[in-house]
């Protein structure tokens, strides 16, 4: 049985990881700020009062899980944020500490533009999704930069843009290369991927692209 420590699980894709984290029979622990607003609950299930950006909140978890996932987001909110890079520094010390090798952290497909994109996809992340997302965005490759000068085995996935749509089980990955034409996913096949790539060596050490 895999055990594995969750942050960000209030969130769309987080949600979409703890119901088949569960549904696989993995032992999972959640790390959440507000436990009265998290309502899923499971033998298989923990739920800590913990905050990322307070160690002392989950550090003691950490031990023994065979890999910690981080699906931290702002919600909606726009503005400058130190969540990602500061959350991740607390994560990856603690995990160190408590020799815990496996991470997996999201961050997004629309942080850098390369030419398999395509025209359309490329325009559409330059001009619009990073200004927009810009303060975001800036806090994500700091967060990318903490989790690769790390000694860990590290993942991070660069999904495309996400969708609350059904599993299906079908999409493309690159792993330390571009997907061509890149557009959507949806949150359930991410949280799949991702639960599925946990024991799956040649994404260690790896930027990972997940698209349709």
């Amino acid at each position: 049985m895999k055990k594995i420590l969750l942050f960000g699980a209030t969130g769309g894709t987080g949600k979409e990881v703890v119901k088949q984290a569960l549904e696989k029979g993995y032992e999972v622990t959640v790390a959440i700020r507000d436990p009265s607003a998290f309502t899923v609950r499971h033998a298989s299930l923990t739920v800590l009062k913990g905050d990322v950006l307070k160690p002392s909140t989950f550090e003691r978890q950490i031990a023994g899980k065979d890999a910690v996932l981080s699906c931290l987001g702002t919600g909606s909110s726009l503005k400058p944020t130190t969540l990602y890079s500061e959350g991740i520094q607390n994560i990856t010390a603690a995990m160190k500490a408590a020799g815990v090798k496996r991470l997996l952290c999201i961050s997004a497909g629309a942080l850098d533009v390369n030419k398999e994109m395509g025209f359309f996809i490329r325009c559409l992340t330059k001009v619009i999704l990073q200004k927009i997302l810009k303060e975001l965005y800036t806090d994500m490759r700091l967060m990318e930069t903490e989790v690769e000068s790390s000694s860990l085995d590290w993942t991070v996935l660069r999904p495309a843009m996400l969708k609350n749509h059904p599993l299906t089980g079908k999409y493309r990955v690159g792993i330390h290369s571009h997907i061509r034409h890149p557009f959507s996913i949806a949150r359930a096949d991410l949280a799949q991927y991702m639960l599925n790539s946990i024991s799956d060596a040649q994404t260690f050490q790896a930027k990972v692209e997940i698209a349709y």
